[in-house]
């Protein structure tokens, strides 16, 4: 079971780049209490009582170890690294898009739909197969997944209200920010954002070469045909990539059991190399 940080010792938002010693893991055994307090009662069909509230202050909590750690110092690095890509974007917005075909737009969306159905569909495949066989290393794969969208959903909105950026055809084509105030607006890449994060938990569940192909293919043929389509300014879909993947990073590590075959098993021997005490 995972037992988050203190408020001051958050794990990494900005970037896949995370201090391990900032989590702590206990492994839970399906007798235990914490594991069957979490589960459904079979003989009433309900839920426990307060799942909902649990659930509720566990998205809290990811909230607040995202929001914070970006101003961790091992993050600083990463956080540069995003500011100064999403600028050199930013200027350069114009010159990119009016080198765009304006020609195909309904097959680069139709692609970019077929692209996010096989990833969504195989995400809820691996959940129904969890169940279904009481594949526990499939079920963690499904509820972090959601916490994860749970989690990009709630970074995604207020930007796209405080941005409030024109996509490329609207406005005067300028791509202006402050102007567009609703949630389906061009700043960030909502499909780059939620598809990256998607693919991430599916990659770092199962590290092998045919998921990250399958998973990380899916995120770019969203990301690339959306802007070939101009729904978005390259500056869009750049952070909207390295957000999803930051997003995903972070909770993945925060809530993953290192019982199982992933990258989650991986950080754990590393971190017994480090002789952090493990409780």
């Amino acid at each position: 079971m995972l037992r988050l940080p203190a408020p001051g010792n958050q794990g990494a938002a900005f970037a896949p780049n995370f201090r391990l010693p900032d989590f702590r893991f206990e492994t839970l055994d399906e007798t235990s209490p914490a594991s069957s307090d979490a589960a459904l009662d079979t003989s009433s069909g309900k839920s426990q009582p307060g799942l909902v509230m649990r659930s509720i202050k566990r998205i809290g909590e990811d909230q607040r170890r995202l929001y914070l750690a970006p101003f961790e110092r091992h993050n600083l690095k990463w956080d540069a690294l995003v500011l100064v890509g999403t600028g050199a974007f930013l200027a350069a917005d114009r010159h990119i898009e009016s080198n765009i075909p304006h020609s195909n737009f309904t097959a680069y969306q139709a692609t970019s739909d077929i692209a996010i159905a096989g990833l969504a569909g195989s995400l809820g495949a691996i959940y129904a197969y969890g169940f279904k066989e009481d594949d526990r290393h499939a079920k963690e794969t499904g509820d972090i997944e959601l916490e994860t969208l749970v989690n990009t959903f709630l970074i995604y909105t207020p930007m796209q209200l405080i941005f409030a950026r024109q996509r490329p055809d609207e406005g005067n084509g300028h791509g202006d920010f402050f102007k567009h105030h609703a949630v389906n607006t061009s700043f960030p890449g909502g499909h780059a954002m939620f598809t990256w994060a998607m693919a991430s938990v599916v990659a770092d569940e199962y590290p092998k070469p045919w998921a990250h192909a399958l998973s990380y293919g899916s995120a770019f043929t969203v990301t690339f045909t959306r802007f070939m389509a101009r729904d978005h300014w390259s500056s869009d879909m750049f952070i909207g990539t390295a957000l999803g993947l930051a997003i995903a990073e972070n909770t993945f590590h925060a809530r993953c059991n290192p019982e199982f075959d992933s990258q989650c098993k991986a950080h754990r021997w590393w971190w017994k190399r480090t002789k952090t005490k493990v409780p």
